[in-house]
């Protein structure tokens, strides 16, 4: 016998009952009764997890990426409506319980289906958590204020933008830089005082664009300016003096 299909060590792995011939081979084959292990264990973490905590809804446009990478159609408008809560289950006899074990036959005839939903379910996965990853689920920032960065005069045509946003009680600065910068060096995110007699860094700007976390110490009623310098790589921890682009923050 060749080793097991994969979707029978999967349903083996959930609990279906081996055949006598696929029990004398998981008995003979170290590397399928390794598969049917490694299935079981995904079950029972997926099943341990399942109370753990509340599941949040993805917005509309998690599930229009899942259609749009998977070729779906738009589902009628009766698909999206909430499924009726099911019935009291009843503990069913043991002739039908018999009844609802797939066979072998039906094991294979349904293959198709049963790939075709691994395969959303894994792109739906994968979506999912890039959109959670790029902040797409979850708090959504309030934008308390903005600037436009402008180029000083030794870097003429550069540019960008600095957004002050409230996050959970916390501040952050998001910035984008459009700027032609040399390869040595790297940039520095700055807030000063409208007078410039105060800064504190806000960490390294890697790539045109960043977010940076505002100490809750910092008062930014004082430290309006957002300021991005070319920095040398050396023991230094002051500005160099070099500013890129600079620009005040004020209310939207």
């Amino acid at each position: 016998m060749s080793h097991l299909d994969p979707e029978v060590a999967a349903l083996l792995a959930m609990g279906e009952q081996p055949s006598d011939d696929e029990r004398r081979h998981l008995d003979a084959c170290p590397e399928c009764s390794a598969e049917v292990s490694s299935f079981a264990r995904a079950v029972i973490a997926g099943r341990a997890r399942g109370g753990a905590e509340a599941l949040l809804t993805p917005p509309e446009r998690v599930w229009e990426s899942i259609r749009s990478e998977l070729s779906l159609s738009e589902p009628a408008p009766e698909a999206r409506s909430e499924a009726p809560a099911p019935s009291a289950s009843v503990e069913p006899s043991s002739s039908a319980a018999r009844s609802h074990v797939p066979s072998r036959r039906s094991r294979k005839s349904r293959r198709p289906v049963f790939f075709t939903l691994a395969g959303a379910a894994a792109a739906a996965v994968a979506i999912v958590a890039g959109v959670w990853a790029s902040g797409g689920i979850g708090p959504r920032p309030e934008i308390i204020s903005e600037a436009r960065l402008d180029g000083l005069p030794a870097w003429a045509g550069a540019a960008g933008e600095a957004l002050l946003e409230r996050v959970d009680g916390h501040d952050r600065v998001v910035i984008d830089l459009d700027a032609s910068v040399p390869d040595d060096g790297y940039r520095e995110v700055w807030l000063l005082t409208s007078d410039a007699s105060d800064l504190v860094s806000i960490g390294v700007l890697d790539g045109p664009s960043g977010t940076f976390e505002v100490p809750d110490d910092i008062d930014l009623s004082r430290f309006t300016v957002v300021d991005i310098s070319q920095e040398n790589i050396d023991d230094d921890p002051t500005h160099s003096g070099d500013s890129i682009v600079r620009g005040t923050l004020s209310a939207r």
